[in-house]
C-alpha cells in the first residue's frame, strides 16, 4: 500500500480567517491529495499542543503565536510554512497576506471618498499589524495628507478596556474633522467606532473608520457596520499546501515570503460617503460612483451636476488627482477585478457588467493600468 503524507494542521478554527485558509488546503487535497491530515478545534492563543512532541509526521502548516510553539516545532526537524507573520524566532517559510497592497488600498479607499486627514490605530505587538499602519501611513503621506497615530508617542499601554476606550475617545474627539481612520484589525474598528459613539463624532460623516481582515460577525456587529479589507484567505491556504507539499518532496524553501494580494474592501456603512466640502464636486463623484459601471460619460455627469466640465476637470485634479474620465475608468477597472476574482464569467460578460462596451477594449486598458492581462490577473488570484 502505497504511504501518503501526514500532516499536522495548527491553524486557528476560531476565526474567519483561518476558516478560509482551511477551505484552500482542503481544495489543495481534493486537487492533489489524499494526505492524511491532523486537526482539532483552535483557538489563534491556544498552546503547544502536548502530542506535538512525540508526533511523528512529514510536515506542518502553523499559524505560531508563541516562541514555546515554534520551538516545538523547530525540534520534530519537518517542513513546516507558516502562515503568520510574527517577530518569534524561526526560519520556516511564510505565505502570508500582501500588508503593502493592503496600506495602500485602504490609503486610496479614502482618498477617493474626498477625505484629506487620517487617523491609524498603531499596535506594535505584531510585524503585521506594524506593516499595515507604515504602509498606511506612507501611502497618505506621498499623497501630501497628514496622519495622526493613536496610541501617541509615550503613552504607557493599558489592558483595561474603559482606560483604553477614554483614551481613544480623547484622540478621536481632537482630531480635525472630516477624517478617515485605519483599524489595523476589525476588533479595533469596533473599538473605534464605539469611542467614536462616545465622542458624539457621527460615522462616517465626521469619520471614516476600515478595518482589516474582514470578519463577517465583528463588522456587522458593530454600529454602524463596519467597513474591511477583505483577505484572500483561501489562495493564501492553498499556496501555503502547494508550498508544502513541495517541502516534503525535497524542494529548497524559497529565500523570499510568498504575498498574496487581499481581494478588496467590503465596503459598509462606516466609510460609505463622500466627504468633500464642495457639494458640487461631491455630487459628481457620488454619480461617477454610483454609475460607472453602466458605461456613463463625462458628459452624462455634466447633466446630472451643474457645473463646466473645465470646472469638473480642475476640482476633481485638485482632490482626486485623476480626471473625470479617469475616476470613470478606475471605478470599471476595480469591477473588471472583484468580478475576475469573485466569478467565473467570461471577459465578454464582464465588460458587460462592468460598463465597457467592446470586450477588446477592457483589456487594452486593464493591461494598460496594470501592467498585465486580465487573464494573468485572475489565475494569480484565483484557484
Amino acid at each position: 500500500m502505497a504511504t501518503i503524507p501526514h500532516v499536522a494542521v495548527l491553524v486557528e478554527t476560531s476565526r474567519s480567517y483561518g476558516r478560509g485558509m482551511l477551505r484552500g488546503l482542503r481544495r489543495y487535497l481534493s486537487e492533489h491529495g489524499p494526505w492524511s491530515v491532523f486537526m482539532e478545534l483552535r483557538a489563534l492563543e491556544s498552546e503547544v499542543p502536548s502530542w506535538l512532541r512525540t508526533w511523528k509526521g512529514d510536515g506542518i502548516l502553523t499559524r505560531t503565536t508563541s516562541q514555546a510553539t515554534a520551538d516545538a516545532i523547530r525540534r520534530l526537524g519537518v517542513p513546516t510554512v507558516e502562515l503568520r507573520a510574527t517577530k518569534l524566532a524561526h526560519s520556516f517559510p511564510f505565505v502570508g497576506v500582501n500588508n503593502a497592497a493592503m496600506g495602500q488600498m485602504v490609503a486610496e479607499h479614502l482618498i477617493e471618498r474626498g477625505f484629506v486627514r487620517f487617523g491609524v490605530w498603531r499596535i506594535e505587538s505584531e510585524v503585521f499589524f506594524q506593516e499595515r499602519c507604515d504602509n498606511f501611513q506612507r501611502s497618505v503621506e506621498e499623497k501630501g495628507f497628514s496622519c495622526s497615530v493613536f496610541p501617541p508617542r509615550g503613552m504607557k499601554p493599558t489592558k483595561n478596556w474603559e482606560t483604553q476606550q477614554a483614551r481613544l475617545t480623547r484622540w478621536i474627539d481632537g482630531l480635525e474633522k472630516p477624517v478617515g481612520i485605519l483599524a489595523c484589525n476589525d476588533q479595533l474598528g469596533y473599538w473605534v467606532l464605539d469611542a467614536c459613539r462616545r465622542a458624539n463624532v457621527a460615522v462616517p460623516e465626521q469619520a471614516a473608520v476600515v478595518g482589516v481582515e474582514n470578519d463577517e460577525t465583528l463588522c456587522t456587529m458593530a454600529e454602524p457596520p463596519l467597513s474591511s479589507v477583505c483577505f484572500n484567505a483561501e489562495l493564501i491556504g492553498y499556496a501555503a499546501t502547494e508550498l508544502l507539499d513541495r517541502l516534503m518532496r525535497g524542494e529548497t524553501a524559497p529565500s523570499e515570503p510568498i504575498l498574496v494580494d487581499p481581494v478588496g474592501i467590503v465596503t459598509r456603512q462606516s466609510s460609505d460617503i463622500v466627504a468633500m466640502e464642495d457639494t458640487d464636486l461631491a455630487a459628481a463623484v457620488r454619480f461617477i460612483r454610483e454609475n460607472a459601471c453602466e458605461g456613463i460619460s463625462v458628459n452624462e455627469v455634466l447633466q446630472k451636476v451643474p457645473i463646466s466640465r473645465t470646472a469638473l476637470e480642475r476640482k476633481m485634479r485638485a482632490v482626486l488627482k485623476r480626471s473625470p474620465k479617469a475616476e470613470i475608468t478606475r471605478l470599471q477597472l476595480e469591477r473588471v477585478k472583484q468580478l475576475l476574482v469573485e466569478t467565473d464569467l467570461s471577459l465578454t460578460q464582464i465588460a458587460g457588467k462592468s460598463g465597457f462596451r467592446y470586450p477588446q477594449y477592457m483589456v487594452e486598458v486593464f493591461k494598460k493600468w496594470f501592467g498585465e492581462t486580465p487573464g494573468t490577473y485572475r489565475s494569480r488570484n484565483t484557484l
